[in-house]
């Protein structure tokens, strides 16, 4: 009797284990696709912060050659400036 009692509990035990299966696995089939979209998201923030580091080079480039432009500017009016002080001072010296 007790080998029937023992083949009795195995079969309970056995249906326990399958019951508890399927929600293991949707549990890991949520967490799998939690994942997933949480990996797209990631993805995507990375494509939108790479678009924009690329338009920040972009900017800054132009920002820098506007810069040097007005830099050169700026030494060629210094330059005007300080011909024409030469000169003023000229004419006021053959006054």
């Amino acid at each position: 009797m007790e080998n029937d009692n023992f083949a009795e509990n195995e079969p309970l035990a056995e249906a326990d284990d399958f019951d508890a299966m399927p929600e293991a696995v949707e549990t890991v089939e949520t967490n799998l696709i939690i994942l997933a979209e949480r990996m797209d998201r990631l993805a995507g923030w990375c494509e939108c912060l790479a678009r924009e580091n690329r338009s920040l080079h972009e900017r800054i480039a132009m920002l820098q050659a506007e810069r040097d432009a007005l830099r050169e500017k700026n030494e060629q009016l210094r330059a005007r400036i300080d011909t024409m002080i030469v000169r003023l001072k000229g004419l006021g010296q053959s006054l």
